[in-house]
């Protein structure tokens, strides 16, 4: 029988002991010791998304963003290797890069103006007669952290001893392949960017990209809104063959349209929609043969999938969604649009669609986004009543098996993927 939380326990537990297998404890949302050690043990402690390749095109291309709560650079350096450094200078401890992305040929703080390369040597410091016999420049560059990539997709981590990532990722890399077919033909880059915070958890959200359930019910102005060839694609609801895995270490798959999970895989028979027209005819008016035009138009839907990667990013569809805590009840959340990378005659008219489709759904003024951040402002809200009322993540428990790869496996309405989730939180949260 399943242990309950009670009010006169549910205070006193370990964190690992509030991830039950069916259920967790409400206070996992709310307690700001909880979220402490989540950044250290977790944040701090395994592999977490950083940039995708597209974002550092040549030498001196960077990116500054965070690992957890902890500001970070990401570079591309002279000789093309990607480097993740904290944005700290190691003189008195000013950032040292407030720009989001550019280029540049080293980093310089504005404070005493020690400066950096882009691997994090420290290059020079002004006045260096006072640090003789004082320091020494080796080993004062910028804070390193372990960095690797698979697929595009750059992870940092601050623990030296994390595995390495591509043991981490398993069998994640089989989906991320998938993914990136979504260029039709051509490398998959990052088209822009937009950002917004909520009131709550960083955990609701990581809930939200792997909870078919929610879809038809909260997105129901989206799906009205959309030509009926797109709202049937969407109807999964029913469909058994809409699945959901559990892909260990916390990630998971949820394919939301099963027959668009390999862009590849195309009989010829599926018809275009025909609100795509215009885009078929210009892309005609380039020389491109029909196949290619085919396989371009049909990677415009994206994956048909959500790729959930713990702890920070989720390869939804077709656009990337990164969370960022920022505190107990705030979260920083990034949509990252995604395109082609090719010819601009021929990738231009589709990436333009690409990002009307992004701006409808994932959009600041669009129908999706808007609609989520108001379910997870609300979850927050009610999480701080009855402390030992669970969460419940027990939905269809009882009817997932396993699929021929060993992945546990239920309908893309099952709460499999949050287990998932809260199976690898529970682990990194244990004191052992």
């Amino acid at each position: 029988m399943t242990a309950e939380f009670t009010a006169e326990n549910v205070h006193d537990l370990a964190p690992a002991d509030l991830v039950l297998s069916d259920r967790v404890a409400g206070r996992m949302y709310t307690d700001p010791e909880i979220f402490e050690q989540e950044m250290t043990k977790i944040f701090e402690g395994t592999w977490v998304w950083v940039a995708h390749d597209s974002e550092l095109p040549k030498a001196g291309s960077f990116k500054s963003t965070y690992v957890g709560r902890q500001p970070v650079i990401v570079t591309r350096d002279r000789k093309g290797n990607i480097n993740t450094l904290l944005n700290r200078c190691r003189h008195r401890g000013a950032s040292i890069c407030e720009r989001k992305q550019g280029n540049a040929n080293g980093f310089t703080c504005p404070y005493h103006a020690w400066s950096y390369g882009l691997d994090g040597r420290l290059r020079g410091i002004p006045y260096p007669d006072g640090y003789e016999g004082v320091m020494e420049k080796e080993g004062m560059g910028l804070k390193k952290l372990r960095t690797e990539s698979y697929g595009g997709m750059i992870f940092a981590t601050f623990n030296d001893e994390a595995e390495p990532l591509g043991e981490f990722l398993g069998d994640v890399r089989f989906w991320i392949d998938r993914f990136m077919k979504q260029g039709g033909g051509y490398p998959v880059k990052v088209l822009g960017t937009h950002r917004f915070t909520f009131r709550g958890n960083w955990k609701i959200q990581l809930e939200n990209t792997t909870d078919g359930y929610h879809f038809p019910i909260v997105h129901r102005s989206w799906m009205a809104s959309v030509d009926s060839e797109t709202a049937d694609m969407m109807s999964f609801m029913t469909d058994p063959a809409a699945i959901t895995h559990d892909l260990g270490n916390g990630h998971s798959v949820m394919q939301m349209v099963p027959e668009h999970s390999d862009l590849d895989a195309d009989d010829g028979t599926e018809p275009l929609q025909p609100r795509f027209d215009g885009l078929v005819a210009e892309l005609r008016a380039t020389g491109l043969d029909d196949a290619a035009i085919r396989r371009l138009v049909r990677a415009v839907h994206g994956t048909g999938f959500n790729l959930n990667l713990f702890p920070n990013v989720s390869m939804s569809i077709a656009f990337f969604r990164v969370l960022r805590p920022i505190s107990v009840d705030e979260t920083w959340i990034e949509h990252v649009a995604l395109g082609a990378d090719g010819p601009p005659e021929i990738v231009g008219p589709v990436n333009r669609e690409r990002l009307r489709a992004h701006e409808h759904f994932q959009g600041p003024f669009g129908f999706g986004t808007p609609d989520d951040a108001e379910g997870w402002d609300r979850v927050q809200r009610g999480a701080q009543a009855a402390p030992e009322m669970p969460i419940m993540v027990n939905r269809g428990l009882s009817r997932e098996t396993k699929s021929p790869e060993g992945w546990p496996t239920s309908h893309v309405t099952d709460e499999t993927g949050m287990r998932s989730a809260y199976s690898m939180w529970k682990r990194m949260m244990s004191d052992d």
